[in-house]
């Protein structure tokens, strides 16, 4: 596979109630994490790989931050049967791009304020075949609802 670019394509960091809440910061927030992958094709050989990952941080009563990152590489895999390009697009892509995006959340919670956050590794074959079964499920519902 071959990366030929990679970038932030949309980047959002919120502080809905500093600074109050950077005055006496909370010991130990909770912290939801989302991670999503998407592909478009662009040009026949290339694609578009989209890592999407978001986090929330609440105490009980306050929202401490939301961060939300759309990271994109332009890959291509040439030479790669149809069967494997696929999970190769959607698997070792955003393996590849993960650790450059960790590093954007990381400094952006750091830069608002807060300590940085470190997302611990993803396995992206967990969230392939998440979407994959997602994917089926709304196949078949779609076929369900025609009957």
């Amino acid at each position: 596979m071959i990366v030929h670019a990679q970038y932030i394509k949309d980047l959002s960091f919120e502080n809905p109630n500093a600074p109050e809440i950077l005055m006496e910061p909370p010991s130990q927030p909770d912290v939801e994490i989302g991670v999503n992958v998407g592909a478009r094709n662009i040009n026949g050989e290339q694609y578009e790989v989209t890592l999407m990952l978001s986090a929330k941080a609440k105490t009980e009563d306050k929202a401490l931050f939301l961060v939300e990152l759309s990271y994109c590489a332009i890959v291509s895999a040439p030479g790669v049967d149809s069967a494997t390009l696929n999970p190769l697009i959607m698997i070792e892509a955003p393996r590849l791009m993960f650790p450059f995006a960790r590093a954007i959340v990381s400094d952006m919670t750091r830069d608002g304020g807060f300590m940085p956050l470190s997302i611990q590794p993803i396995d992206f074959v967990a969230v392939y075949q998440s979407n994959m079964a997602e994917k089926a499920a709304s196949a078949s519902n779609g076929a369900d609802k025609s009957e």
